[in-house]
């Protein structure tokens, strides 16, 4: 349908945003098109952050290595990429819309370097042969290296602008119920993936990749087709580099009010992926000795069905917080789910010692998470300047990933130092510790700037008081 093929009957409920006008029918099936790709890519998703630490291991990588590959390789290129992402997406014009192109253009780039981490192992070995190295493992090593750029390149480009697409074809009035389906959809997609596919990683590595990397193509490919962008006005002109960056610099990061903003996002992410990255080695077994701390040895379906049950358990809390953060201010939950996820990893630490005590505590600490990710949503819209929100948007995404960056690598040697991989959950804890302190005195700013009543952006003082619920909900 094209944005005229839109236009309804007189009489009908119409939903706006830009050109596109919306019947109630029309807007859900937008709706399901953009799901559909949400859950197939979720499950794409969780090969970099579930598969790769293992194949990594099974080819002798340090945990420094691990997390450098998986967490911070993806963290550096993701703050070199993402502004000039944003820049290209927002001032492309084209037959196919400002957002399509880029989908379209990165999607076989993806499926090429998935398909290329599925066959590591025997690519690496016909390399080896054919070139006589000494270490096939270095080779294995450096080819799931060499394809995780790839990888990341084309997956930051799917990321960002498929949030970017969402707020471009969903009409404000209902992208808190589109949001809150988002997030479930995305729990539903990580849940399929641990209960159904991860048990087989070590036998089924190169199909499980073939499979999650075809719905991803065939899904996304979908969506692309159906989902329309309506039309744009021309871009602004361009200005000098130079003015550009002492304005984004300047407005940006020279309020502590902001920093304080940005430092949730630092916390939280420097918790949450070197979680992903080294939990499975403290569930399941190293893959080697290396004179670490007896693990708890889980098979690798015990431990992809515990974490499927964690994720399918944080659907219903993300549709059950949007509520609270309607009533409470999304600040206000925001600071709890950080306290409860840092006390809920210190739990983990002390209490696990079984696969029933894992399985418990992992859900417990995944429905803290959801309540601090569910508020999450809602703090940025109703804390940063909505006339420049893109601009200081990714300014918060450059701390984000400066601790996806930092972590990783900093939490693997210091696991490599204590030889024990129990101590990720003291790691995590205390990142989220940090991050509550952080929410305390953000909070106490935002309360001398006017709380729910009066807060205006510092700077932006002119703008209309953001007291009203958000469209992050």
């Amino acid at each position: 349908m094209s944005p005229q093929e839109l236009q309804p009957k007189a009489g009908v409920k119409t939903y706006k945003v830009g050109t596109l006008v919306y019947t109630s029918r029309a807007l859900i099936t937008v709706m399901f098109w953009m799901l559909l790709g949400d859950l197939c890519l979720q499950i794409m998703e969780q090969l970099p952050t579930s598969l790769v630490p293992l194949q990594l291991r099974w080819a002798s990588a340090s945990d420094t290595l691990i997390g450098f590959i998986t967490g911070s390789l993806p963290a550096v290129l993701g703050i070199l990429l993402n502004p000039v992402i944003g820049v290209q997406s927002d001032r492309h014009r084209g037959r196919f819309g400002r957002r399509r192109p880029f989908l379209l253009g990165a999607t076989p780039l993806v499926v090429v370097a998935l398909i290329g981490l599925g066959f590591a192992k025997p690519v690496s070995g016909f390399l080896s042969g054919a070139f006589g190295a000494e270490s096939p493992a270095a080779v294995e090593i450096g080819w799931i290296g060499g394809c995780m750029v790839v990888f990341v390149v084309a997956n930051t480009y799917i990321m960002q602008v498929y949030q970017f697409l969402f707020v471009d074809v969903i009409p404000a009035e209902v992208m808190g119920k589109f949001v809150g389906c988002y997030r479930a959809v995305g729990a539903l997609g990580a849940f399929v993936f641990h209960r159904y596919m991860f048990g087989q990683a070590e036998t089924q590595t190169a199909w499980i990749y073939v499979i999650s990397a075809g719905l991803y193509a065939v899904s996304f490919l979908l969506m692309i087709w159906k989902v329309k962008e309506g039309d744009y006005p021309e871009p602004p002109p361009k200005e000098s580099f130079v003015k550009t960056t002492k304005a984004y610099f300047t407005e940006c990061f020279s309020r502590s009010f902001y920093l304080k903003t940005y430092s949730l996002a630092f916390c939280f992410w420097s918790a949450i992926v070197p979680l992903w990255t080294f939990l499975v080695f403290f569930g399941t077994k190293p893959g080697q000795d290396m004179g670490y701390a007896p693990t708890l040895g889980l098979s690798l379906d015990a431990f992809g069905q515990a974490r499927g049950w964690c994720s399918l358990v944080q659907v219903p809390v993300f549709f059950l917080v949007g509520p609270l953060v309607d009533r409470f201010h999304p600040l206000r939950v925001g600071m709890v789910g950080m306290l409860l996820s840092s006390a809920t990893f210190f739990a983990n630490f002390f209490f696990v010692h079984s696969e029933g005590s894992f399985t418990f505590w992992l859900i417990v600490n995944f429905i803290a998470q959801a309540i601090y990710m569910g508020a999450y949503l809602a703090i940025l819209p109703r804390l940063l300047p909505r006339s420049k929100y893109g601009q200081f948007f990714t300014a918060n995404q450059i701390f984000g990933f400066a601790g996806v960056a930092l972590a990783p690598v900093l939490c693997g040697a210091f696991l490599e130092g204590l030889k024990d991989y129990r101590f990720i959950y003291v790691w995590c804890g205390g990142c989220t510790l940090a991050g509550f302190v952080m929410c305390l005195f953000l909070y106490r700013h935002w309360m001398r700037l006017g709380g729910d009543k009066d807060y205006r952006p510092p700077g932006f003082e002119n703008e209309v008081p953001t007291t009203a619920p958000s469209a992050g909900h």
